[in-house]
């Protein structure tokens, strides 16, 4: 864009305020316009039959308008056909997370990119990146935010995100009931921060096939603890086919604990007491005796 006032020239500034006065006195003065276009058309007609007619002194008191014909209206190009975008270029590094920043704004660009230096041209309503030369990725301008196309992702990362809750619902239900349960259950509640856990669990079928798996989910959920962590140990220790362990009328409490019958006892019965006291008497005894 043409600069008539350059930054660090100061003597640009006075050669363009210098018409202003005489602008001021011969347009402005005693004029009423009703319209701005009215005003606009009044400023051609004042250019070309007034200002463009005087005898101007640094132009050897000839008319601009005159001059302009003689020797600039040939040089002059034709207006292009669009009109003129101010764009602006900068250069950005692509990060880790395959963005790069752009005044306050994160776009996001190939993965392959990343490390690399891009040239960015931005413009009010768009803003391209290039690398050397090459155009790799255009995107709708944001004044703030973030702006992320997943495709920009390398594959594996592109298949992860891909797995909605949808997805994994639907893909338990091919392994079986159990795994279908165990994946409802880590749904639930917080599917946004479980849905890494759901997926896990739909991972093992890699490594352990449909019916080992549905198997470790179901004994998981007998024991009470559907997680991706005990299905995944159930699984490496191969015990999702043992049967459960049996247990005794006392539901598998400690040798130690003796049930309610004891525990609450504070009076013993007669007989019990009377061989308590021989027992004792008879220990005395022999213990005198030697």
């Amino acid at each position: 864009m043409v600069d008539p006032a350059r930054a660090a020239k100061p003597k640009d500034k006075p050669r363009v305020e210098r018409p202003m006065p005489y602008v001021r006195d011969s347009f402005w003065r005693g004029r009423e316009f009703t319209s701005i276009e009215h005003m606009q058309a009044e400023a051609v007609t004042w250019s070309q039959q007034v200002a463009g007619q005087r005898k101007c002194r640094p132009l050897g008191g000839a008319a601009p308008m005159a001059v302009f014909d003689a020797l600039e209206a040939a040089e002059l190009l034709p207006l292009p056909p669009t009109p003129f975008v101010l764009a602006r270029w900068t250069t950005a590094t692509v990060g880790p997370d395959i963005h790069i920043k752009v005044g306050r704004t994160l776009y996001s660009v190939p993965w392959k990119l990343i490390g690399r230096k891009v040239d960015v041209r931005s413009t009010a309503t768009v803003v391209q990146v290039f690398h050397d030369g090459q155009l790799v990725k255009t995107h709708t301008a944001l004044d703030q935010g973030k702006r992320t196309d997943r495709s920009d992702y390398p594959p594996e990362k592109i298949a992860f995100q891909m797995r909605t809750p949808v997805w994994c619902r639907s893909q338990a239900s091919e392994i079986g009931d159990a795994c279908r349960e165990v994946v409802d259950q880590l749904l639930e509640v917080n599917v946004l921060y479980r849905l890494r856990a759901a997926q896990g669990v739909l991972g093992l079928r890699k490594e352990y096939g449909d019916t080992r798996l549905d198997a470790a989910c179901e004994r998981a959920i007998a024991v009470g603890d559907p997680s991706y962590r005990t299905i995944k140990g159930i699984l490496i220790a191969g015990t999702e086919a043992d049967p459960e362990p049996e247990t005794s009328g006392d539901a598998g409490a400690a040798a130690f604990l003796h049930g309610p019958a004891r525990l609450f006892a504070t009076v013993a019965t007669s007989d019990t007491t009377d061989d308590d006291h021989d027992d004792q008497v008879h220990d005395e005894a022999e213990v005198e005796a030697r």
